[in-house]
């Protein structure tokens, strides 16, 4: 018999396991699901309202609401995925672990990433991502993305120029902080690590195109790329165009030239908008991480031992660092539905699942599962230790073939701002009791809501 454990076990060959039967879920409970998982998260999402919208879905406890119903629904329907019509979209609610992976292992084939749901709102400003690709196309474009991005090496081999970006504008940042009010909040932080990202990206000479990422932003919101679209693309290849050693840009032209079918099947202009919404993502996850770092001091105590041993003008991996932003990515996902379509009919346990279906994973349920100990606790060591590695509930980049390419570069990048950030400054939240460790930790949490004072960190040797 297949376990019913909510996280699944651990260690297991999940090819040998056979998936959990689904359970056709009534209309109540299937509006249930839309009004409480569904339609908070896709707002939570949009670009246009997104604050206003992060700020309610904070107040109202949105992911512990979600998380709560789908596990009533769990414990009343079993642990297989609930089958939900809505809107002529047939969608199976991932519950499991086991099956989560199974799905994520499946991709592309038979559980494919480039959803018709999902390339039909970005299409218009990432036609030619990898995300939103078939067949040959992705074949041609995974490995591109792969190689530009360095997928694997947690030391990314133009890590020198991307140290130097970071540190230059955070040093930036907290210059003006010090030279005011010593306040640092979303956007200020925000126009700093965009300015990072563009840096990384695109060269040195992209550090004050904030056309760029404005233009980007409206593409997001508009429902066609004609007009903005245009202008984004003609941007984005003109900085591709006049690549400046030591970015990805002069990465992206190499790979371009080697990739199967030459640059036209890739489209390198094609795979820069997802690089930059990434770099957006990851840029509210290590806010998040100075947060509750703000308010942990032996984590906090930790991560200053790292940097008081290391040369940070010079790339180091920074585990113990790197381990808070994961655990910060597992405790407030940034992109908290994984999806899946599958591409033909798919056997699960008892019953035959139709080509089409959309395999929703809610990141949420399985990272703040009441079954693991750490479940509402910030505990970067499980990341340190194996634990996190070992419990197939944790999938902050995903998993499978259908990973985050850019995993490793987001995190090198990440872990050096968040080290130049506490290297010589602490921090005091205008909200502590937000974060506080004596209490379980909130499941959404409004970045845009956060600030700080910037005050200088004087530590034996700091005189």
């Amino acid at each position: 018999m297949p376990s019913t454990d909510p996280v699944g076990g651990l260690g297991t060959d999940l090819k040998a396991r056979a998936a959990h039967t689904p359970a056709r879920v009534g209309g109540r409970d299937a509006a249930r699901v839309a009004a409480q998982m569904l339609a908070p998260a896709l707002a939570a999402g949009l670009p246009a309202g997104r604050r206003a919208t992060m700020a309610l879905a904070e107040r109202s406890a949105a992911d512990r609401r979600a998380t709560g119903l789908l596990t009533a629904l769990r414990d009343r329907y079993g642990p297989g995925p609930l089958r939900l019509d809505l809107g002529g979209r047939h969608l199976a609610v991932v519950l499991h672990a086991e099956d989560a992976r199974h799905v994520l292992d499946g991709t592309p084939d038979p559980y494919a990433p480039a959803t018709r749901a999902g390339g039909a709102a970005t299409a218009h400003f990432r036609p030619h991502g990898v995300l939103t690709s078939h067949g040959t196309r992705r074949d041609e474009r995974r490995p591109f993305n792969e190689g530009v991005l360095e997928y694997g090496q947690q030391l990314h081999s133009l890590a020198p120029h991307f140290v130097r970006a970071v540190r230059e504008e955070t040093g930036r940042l907290l210059g003006a902080a010090t030279a005011g009010d010593g306040e640092i909040g979303w956007s200020a932080f925000r126009e700093a690590w965009d300015r990072t990202a563009r840096r990384v990206v695109l060269g040195d000479a992209a550090r004050d195109d904030t056309d760029l990422t404005a233009a980007l932003g409206r593409l997001r919101s508009a429902r066609t790329a004609t007009g903005p679209g245009d202008r984004f693309a003609r941007r984005v290849r003109d900085h591709l165009d006049h690549a400046e050693p030591g970015s990805l840009a002069v990465e992206i032209a190499r790979g371009a030239a080697s990739a199967a079918g030459g640059a036209g099947a890739v489209d390198p202009v094609g795979q820069v908008p997802h690089w930059l919404l990434a770099f957006e993502e990851a840029g509210t996850a290590v806010f998040r991480t100075l947060a509750v770092l703000a308010t942990h001091e032996p984590q906090t105590g930790q991560v200053r031992n790292e940097l008081a041993v290391t040369d940070l003008t010079e790339p180091h991996l920074l585990p113990y660092t790197r381990a808070c932003v994961l655990e910060s990515v597992r405790l407030w996902p940034t992109t908290p539905f994984l999806v899946r379509e599958s591409v033909r009919d798919t056997v699960w346990g008892e019953e035959t699942l139709p080509g089409g279906t959309e395999f929703l994973i809610y990141a949420p349920l399985f990272h703040r599962d009441e079954a693991l100990p750490y479940a509402d606790r910030f505990t970067p060591e499980i990341w340190m230790d194996g634990t996190a590695q070992d419990t197939e509930a944790l999938m902050p980049f995903g998993a499978g073939p259908g990973e985050c390419p850019g995993q490793d570069l987001v995190l090198l990048v990440a872990s050096t701002t968040l080290a130049a950030l506490l290297e010589r400054h602490t921090y005091l939240p205008y909200r502590p009791g937000l974060l506080r460790p004596d209490r379980p930790l909130p499941r959404t949490l409004d970045h845009f809501g956060l600030r700080f004072v910037a005050l200088p960190h004087i530590s034996r040797g700091w005189l």
